[in-house]
């Protein structure tokens, strides 16, 4: 019984110690790969300041896809259609830990047109083509005259740079009618889920 006993507590603490030792290989062999990827996800500037379109922006955090379809809107919706909206890894880890958006934060609006409104499941808005993409990018010292220091940017098909917008034409929507920090938080449940209570 003794010896049985012995035998089931070394058994016991092998496998505590074995998985011990797994857990701190795979955090040290993910943990740099990791953040060699999220690195990468940062904001990135040809020498004539244009930012240079976002790559591998669908295996970032997907926030959130509101839509405002033309006929809701009178035939003249400003946005018609669905806005996929991504966030890089890093900044997303951050604003779970503080809540906020952290300098160097970049967030992929991915444009989807409205494609047919009847499917097997019923009526509703179905997803139809890609029709661009628009990045927002936080930078303190890039955009220092920039309310809330944030830039737009607006990829046209084809276009692998693309130069800030004026500052008219998206920063005082964003100032007015954004839930925080010129980020329309209130119409991503992911980042509402997230933040810090």
């Amino acid at each position: 019984m003794k010896k049985s006993v012995f035998t089931m507590s070394v058994v016991l603490v092998l496998s505590v110690l074995s998985w011990g030792i797994w857990a701190v290989a795979e955090e040290q062999s993910m943990t740099p790969a990791g953040k060699h990827e999220m690195k990468h996800e940062a904001a990135q500037f040809d020498d004539k300041g244009a930012l240079m379109m976002p790559t591998k922006y669908r295996e970032w955090v997907f926030v959130g896809a509101p839509v405002t379809p033309n006929d809701m809107n009178d035939g003249k919706a400003a946005f018609p259609e669905f806005h996929d909206v991504y966030i890089d890894r890093m900044s997303f880890a951050d604003y779970k830990k503080t809540g906020k958006f952290r300098d160097g934060t970049v967030l992929v609006k991915e444009l989807v047109s409205v494609g047919a409104k009847k499917a097997a499941s019923g009526n509703g808005y179905f997803p139809g083509d890609f029709s661009g993409i628009a990045v927002a990018v936080k930078e303190s010292k890039r955009f220092a005259k920039e309310p809330g220091n944030w830039a737009y940017f607006s990829f046209a098909t084809g276009k692998m740079t693309a130069d800030a917008l004026p500052t008219a034409s998206c920063n005082k929507c964003h100032k007015d009618n954004a839930a925080e920090d010129w980020v329309f938080s209130q119409y991503y449940p992911v980042l509402k889920a997230a933040k810090k209570k």
